[in-house]
């Protein structure tokens, strides 16, 4: 078929898989916790990270950059951590002012940069069509690592939970993007929600969402990481109608 091209989409495909495996069941996480933009709000101060390590002279994709947005993504989550604690009623609309904050943080740190409107636009959206097989390695790696950390830490998940929070997100948005990450973390979730094995139909729900929208954007030459979005939301309407329409059951959104 025009416009399928197996070397690029098959890393951007295995991105949306490595970023699945642990944004499905953090997501799930969130909701219980009902911190819902708790994951913009780390993704965005990630990027500030990123955006004042660049101003700062640091190459991109260097390891200078990856340590301060790292750092940032967890002082970041240890600020909303105590927010939990001290502030557990106000608790959400304080991790709306994180996220404000650290989106016009970026915004300013960009004023004077005239490729500035293209940098924040690939922090948003991202280039997941472009993301080469090596840049997945460090990816993997970190994903097998939070992975592990959940696994060990099951039955007390409070204690990793902001620590492996930041560190999925971190490493996700510099690839996929802001927007791609809320996506990947809240719309499975949501989808799953009221489901036996929610889970397995999380995972379901995101990687046939990345797999659709990387081909129909690659078939209609649109942005990939929007499609992908809207995919990722039709999908995860599926599960909510089927058991509405056979089981008399009730939407999992509601």
């Amino acid at each position: 078929m025009d416009g399928l091209d197996v070397s690029i989409l098959g890393p951007a495909f295995i991105a949306g898989l490595l970023v699945l495996i642990t944004h499905v069941p953090l997501g799930q996480e969130v909701l219980k916790r009902g911190i819902i933009f708790i994951d913009l709000a780390i993704a965005q101060i990630a990027g500030l990270g990123v955006i004042a390590a660049s101003r700062l002279g640091f190459e991109t994709h260097g390891w200078e950059v990856q340590i301060i947005a790292i750092g940032s993504a967890l002082l970041g989550a240890w600020g909303l951590s105590l927010l939990e604690k001290h502030q557990a009623k106000i608790q959400e609309a304080l991790i709306g002012v994180f996220f404000i904050l650290a989106a016009t943080g970026s915004i300013l740190l960009l004023a004077d940069n005239p490729h500035g409107g293209e940098q924040l636009k690939a922090l948003l959206v991202g280039q997941i069509l472009w993301l080469t097989w090596a840049q997945l390695m460090p990816l993997a790696l970190i994903t097998g690592l939070i992975a592990l950390l959940w696994f060990l830490f099951q039955h007390n998940r409070r204690i990793v939970f902001y620590l492996v929070f930041a560190v999925a997100v971190t490493s996700s948005v510099q690839l996929v993007g802001v927007y791609l990450v809320f996506a990947s973390l809240i719309i499975p979730a949501l989808g799953s929600r009221g489901i036996r094995k929610s889970l397995i139909v999380g995972y379901g729900i995101g990687a046939l969402g990345y797999g659709l929208g990387l081909i129909l954007s690659s078939v209609l030459d649109l942005p990939s990481g929007a499609v992908i979005v809207w995919m990722i939301a039709i999908i995860a309407l599926l599960p909510g109608f089927f058991i509405k329409y056979t089981t008399k059951g009730t939407l999992p959104f509601s």
